[in-house]
C-alpha cells in the first residue's frame, strides 16, 4: 500500500522566498481547527499616547504582519519539536542561550501567548 510506504519530500523554495522577512516577534492565536503565526516587524519607534477616554498614558507600538502562517493543530507539536531540537543546536553551536524576556516584555503589542488576538479587537 501507498501510505505504509516512506516518505520522501521534495520541496520547492521559489526563488521570491528564499530571502524570506525579519519578523522582530510572532502574535500566534488559534481557533478549533488552525494555529495561526502572525510575523511581525517594527514599523516605526514606539510612541506616548494618552488615552482619550481615560486620560492614561500608554506607549503605541506600530507593527506591520509580514507573513501569516496557517497550520492544522496536528502540526503544532511537531513545529514544537522543530524549535525547541533547533535552538538547542544553535546554543551548542554559539554557547549563549536565548534572552529570557521577549524584545517587548510580557506587555506591549502582543506575543506568542496570543493575549493580543486580533479578533478580539
Amino acid at each position: 500500500m501507498v501510505d505504509e510506504l516512506p516518505r520522501k519530500f521534495e520541496i520547492d523554495l521559489p526563488t521570491d522566498i528564499v530571502p524570506g522577512h525579519y519578523a522582530d516577534f510572532a502574535n500566534v492565536w488559534h481557533t478549533p481547527t488552525v494555529f495561526v503565526m502572525d510575523f511581525v516587524t517594527l514599523a516605526q519607534p514606539p510612541r506616548e499616547e494618552t488615552d482619550s477616554e481615560t486620560n492614561e498614558p500608554h506607549m503605541v507600538v506600530p507593527a506591520r504582519v509580514v507573513s501569516r502562517i496557517r497550520i492544522p493543530p496536528e502540526q503544532v507539536f511537531e513545529l514544537a519539536k522543530a524549535l525547541t531540537q533547533q535552538l538547542e543546536f544553535w546554543e551548542q553551536e554559539t554557547g549563549r542561550r536565548s534572552p529570557a524576556e521577549p524584545l517587548l516584555g510580557s506587555e506591549g503589542a502582543g506575543g506568542a501567548d496570543g493575549t493580543d488576538d486580533p479578533r478580539n479587537r
